[in-house]
């Protein structure tokens, strides 16, 4: 693969998921693409990027789809999740009490790990959410990742990254040298796929968006687009969840930095708060 062919395919890949590849990626371009390659009839890497802007949709589908990361595992980084116990959950269950409905967004889901461990979190302090109706929507730009999460099937090696033992026993049966989630916390998570440059109105808003470990391999635009967008998807009170790596340095400002590193909340939640101090203060 030459230079000119390694430069078509970074550019559709970041017009087409916003993932900037750098010139020392080359060898995981090429790694990645040659099944593609092989699978859809082309002779190589270099035929299959020749031929890339004229593809039929399902190898340019392929193609995003393989040059995707989808690393992850149950309870990734600890954090974000103890946040979700001990100031999300209960600050949103408790604004929650007059609508009866929390919703919560996983974004870049991969293969299920992430919203599998917030229904479990869920299940495990039932007791604020009572009473509560809560839907947790996972999307993935990936197709078979999404796949993979709707089947809830995983290795031993997967349950063993991150996974609490009385958690694996609780919401879990062995299949072999699989592990199958139940279907208890299964139906709590609605998955489907969605590109995160695209147009997503129609999944309404939320009160909780984990948008983690995606930012990073943006650009710039990219990434003030993708938080604008964020932003209109989320309630002025309700959070947002970033990687450790992500920040939202560089966007339009809807945004600020709430109660800990990695947690945010739309500029208007301080104006929210400060109107209810005065109220009752009144």
């Amino acid at each position: 693969m030459n230079s000119q062919e390694f430069k078509i395919i970074s550019e559709f890949v970041l017009k087409s998921s916003g993932i900037v590849l750098s010139q020392a990626k080359e060898y995981l371009v090429d790694s990645r693409l040659k099944p593609i390659a092989e699978t859809h009839g082309y002779d190589d890497v270099s035929a299959l990027a020749r031929g890339l802007n004229l593809a039929p949709q399902d190898v340019k589908l392929a193609v995003t789809d393989a040059m995707t990361t989808n690393e992850t595992f149950f309870f990734r980084d600890k954090t974000p999740f103890k946040l979700f116990e001990d100031i999300i959950l209960p600050q949103i269950a408790k604004a929650r009490r007059t609508t009866g409905k929390i919703r919560i967004w996983c974004a870049a889901a991969s293969t299920g790990q992430e919203p599998y461990s917030i229904a479990m979190l869920l299940l495990k302090h039932k007791r604020l959410s009572a009473g509560l109706s809560v839907e947790i929507v996972a999307t993935d730009l990936s197709p078979s990742a999404i796949n993979r999460a709707k089947e809830g099937r995983y290795t031993q090696f997967e349950v063993q990254r991150g996974l609490p033992v009385d958690l694996l026993v609780a919401h879990f049966t062995q299949d072999g040298t699989h592990w199958i989630i139940s279907d208890n916390v299964k139906r709590m998570i609605k998955f489907s796929q969605l590109n995160l440059l695209e147009n997503y109105t129609n999944i309404g808003v939320f009160d909780v968006i984990y948008c983690r470990n995606v930012l990073i391999y943006f650009n710039a635009d990219t990434k003030r687009q993708v938080l604008t967008s964020v932003r209109k998807a989320i309630k002025p009170d309700g959070y947002l969840v970033l990687g450790a790596a992500d920040t939202v340095i560089g966007s339009n400002g809807e945004f600020e930095r709430a109660e800990a590193r990695g947690l945010y909340q739309p500029i208007e939640a301080k104006q929210l708060r400060g109107a209810e101090v005065t109220a009752l203060a009144g």
